[in-house]
C-alpha cells in the first residue's frame, strides 16, 4: 500500500504540470485583460515639464517644444522639421495598453505632410528619414502618414505598422506597402473631437489598434495582429516630420498601463478575489499531505486493533485460561 501511495505521489506533479501547460496554451490564445496598472514612467500629461524645464521620465529633441498645459508640439506648421519625444526607461510589461491623444493640423486643406509614428523599439531618441527617427530600426514602428508619395487603391492620411529586424529598411517610395503588417485609412486630421490612439499588446500573441477621429468615445478598429512578438525591453518614443508639405504635430497626453490577464478557463467571481497557481499548487500539496496522513494513520491503527485483539484471543481463550470476571467471588 505504501508502494502504491508513493507511486500516486510521484506522478501527480507530472499530470499537473501537463494541464498547466495546457492551461497555459490556452491562455495565450483566448487572453483577456483582467486589470490595468498605471505606469507613470510612461505616461505623460500637461504641464509636462518640472521648474527645472525638464521631465523625470521623458527626453525631447530637435525641433519639438512645450507648449505648458497644451501640447508637445514635435513639428511646426513649416517645412523641413523633425521633433522627437522618447521615454528614458524602458518598457519592463509584457503585456500593455498605450492610449494617447494627438493632434494633426496645418493651414492647408489640400497638401500638407509628412506625418508622426509611434515608435516601441530597443533603441530611442536616434534622428532619422523615416517619420524623424532612423531607418533598419528594431522593433514596431506604427505610421500615422498624411501624404502620399505614390499612387494607390486606398485614400490618406492612413496608419502602418512594420516590425523592424534591424535589417530591412521602411519603404518610403511605396509609403511602406512592401513593409507592411497591418494598415487602415483613417482621417485624424484636423477633426471636430479630440483624436486618440488605443495600442493593445500582449506578449506574443496579439497587437491590437483602435483610433477614436469620428465622434466622442467612438472607437474604430484599425487593426490586429496576431502572433507578434515586440523585442524585450523597449522604449516607447514619437517623432514626426516634414519635408516640402507640412503639419503641427502635436502629443496631448500618453497613458500606458500594464495589463494582467484573467483566467478564461476559470469564471471570474467579482466579490472573491483570485488565487495565484503558486497559491493553487501550495493548497494541492497541504490536502495531498493531510491526505497522506489521515491514510497512514488509519492504517496503523488497523494493524493495532488487529494486534491487540489477537492478543486477547490469546489471553482469555481456550481450557484452564484464566477468566477475570468467571473466577473467584462475584460482587
Amino acid at each position: 500500500m505504501f508502494g502504491t501511495l508513493l507511486r500516486l505521489f510521484l506522478l501527480l506533479p507530472l499530470v499537473f504540470a501537463a494541464k498547466d501547460k495546457a492551461k497555459s496554451n490556452t491562455k495565450s490564445a483566448n487572453a483577456t485583460i483582467d486589470k490595468l496598472i498605471n505606469l507613470r514612467t510612461h505616461s505623460l500629461f500637461a504641464p509636462y515639464i518640472d521648474q527645472d524645464l525638464q521631465n523625470r521620465w521623458w527626453d525631447f529633441g530637435a525641433d519639438a517644444y512645450i507648449n505648458t498645459n497644451k501640447y508637445i508640439r514635435l513639428t511646426r506648421n513649416k517645412p523641413s522639421q523633425m521633433g522627437w519625444l522618447w521615454s528614458r526607461l524602458p518598457l519592463t510589461s509584457s503585456n500593455f495598453v498605450i492610449e494617447v491623444e494627438f493632434k494633426v493640423t496645418g493651414d492647408s486643406s489640400h497638401l500638407f505632410g509628412d506625418g508622426f509614428a509611434l515608435w516601441i523599439t530597443k533603441d530611442r531618441a536616434m534622428p532619422g528619414p523615416v517619420f524623424g527617427s532612423i531607418d533598419k530600426f528594431e522593433g514596431l514602428g506604427v505610421f500615422f502618414d498624411t501624404y502620399a508619395n505614390g499612387r494607390h487603391a486606398y485614400s490618406f492620411p492612413r496608419i502602418v505598422a512594420m516590425m523592424g529586424d534591424g535589417k530591412t529598411s521602411y519603404d518610403h517610395d511605396d509609403d511602406g506597402d512592401k513593409t507592411s503588417m497591418a494598415a487602415c485609412s483613417a482621417n485624424f486630421r484636423r477633426t471636430n473631437v479630440a483624436t486618440k490612439l488605443k495600442l493593445t499588446y500582449i506578449k506574443d500573441t496579439s497587437l491590437d489598434l483602435k483610433i477614436q477621429h469620428k465622434a466622442w468615445d467612438e472607437w474604430t478598429d484599425c487593426f490586429k495582429i496576431d502572433g507578434i512578438s515586440i523585442p524585450l525591453a523597449p522604449y516607447l518614443g514619437f517623432t514626426a516630420l516634414t519635408g516640402d508639405v507640412f503639419d503641427s504635430h502635436d502629443i496631448i497626453s500618453v497613458t500606458t498601463s500594464s495589463a494582467i490577464l484573467g483566467d478564461p478557463l476559470r469564471p471570474q467571481d467579482k466579490f472573491r478575489p483570485t488565487s495565484s497557481s503558486s497559491g493553487s499548487w501550495m493548497g494541492f500539496f497541504v490536502k495531498f499531505f493531510l491526505f497522506i496522513g489521515v491514510c497512514v494513520g488509519a492504517l496503523y491503527g488497523y494493524q493495532e486493533y488487529t494486534r491487540r485483539n489477537r492478543g486477547m484471543r490469546g489471553f482469555g481463550g481456550g481450557r484452564g485460561a484464566f477468566d477475570a470476571f468467571g473466577s473467584g467471588k462475584r460482587f
